[in-house]
């Protein structure tokens, strides 16, 4: 059974940091894309990064850059996202996803696996 299983949400101040985990399990993600969502209230779930295992390509949404980084460990079992210098509109919950086709870029649609989510709330 194929799980992603996401974990380090919380609450945080303004300008404060978090390091979001995801962890895979099921099958062999090697050949996979994994990538970190997010989804505000009454908004539609964005993508904020992802990273291709057996390359290391990574790619950010314009509004993370210079303030997240993914990365992942050695045995491609989890994923991480460091998330620094938060905002108010930060605010989400943050959601894990796994592609198998790297090319079909950051559309929700095209992504085949997905975690239940980890709420991040960022105070002001």
């Amino acid at each position: 059974q194929v799980q992603l299983v996401e974990s380090g949400g919380g609450l945080v101040q303004a300008g404060g940091s978090l390091r979001l985990s995801c962890a895979a399990s099921g099958r062999s993600f090697s050949t996979y894309t994994m990538g970190w969502f997010r989804q505000a209230p009454g908004k539609e779930r964005e993508f904020v990064a992802r990273i291709k295992w057996s390359t290391s390509s990574i790619n950010y949404a314009d509004s993370v850059k210079g303030r997240f980084t993914i990365s992942s460990d050695n045995a491609k079992t989890t994923v991480y996202l460091q998330m620094n210098s938060l905002k108010a509109e930060d605010t989400a919950v943050y959601y894990c996803a796994a592609q198998r086709d790297y090319r079909l870029g950051y559309e929700v649609r095209n992504y085949d696996y997905w975690g239940q989510g980890t709420q991040v709330t960022v105070s002001s």
